[in-house]
């Protein structure tokens, strides 16, 4: 069995992670409390940087990647990859979190795995 915590419980960790750097975070969907992945739309001034997911390493473990990166002047296309992602995987998570540094504070998520 994975020792995972509630996916409830580290939404609102990293909601709570992103206000104490500084930034600002939203749930845009609510998955499934217990188990649901999370998907993190990364923003900087408001403007969506790329969503990113826990991906599978061969060492076993699970690190945040980025799943897809938004095509500057292109945002349909990145809200229309969302829509696509939560209608797949209605338990699934989507949260908005604007850091200055978006790219360090996935490296810091990365760090605590």
């Amino acid at each position: 069995m994975d020792a995972r915590l509630p996916s409830a419980l580290e939404v609102s960790a990293l909601l709570r992670s992103t206000q104490a750097e500084g930034g600002f975070a939203t749930v845009l969907a609510k998955g499934e409390p217990d188990s649901g992945s999370i998907l993190i739309v990364l923003a900087k001034n408001g403007e969506n940087l790329g969503a990113y997911e826990r991906m599978p390493q061969l060492d076993g473990t699970r690190k945040w990647a980025c799943s897809k990166q938004q095509t500057t002047g292109i945002a349909e296309e990145f809200a229309d990859y969302l829509n696509r992602r939560r209608h797949q995987d209605p338990d699934l998570w989507l949260i908005e979190l604007d850091v200055a540094s978006g790219e360090r504070f996935i490296d810091s998520l990365n760090a605590l795995d």
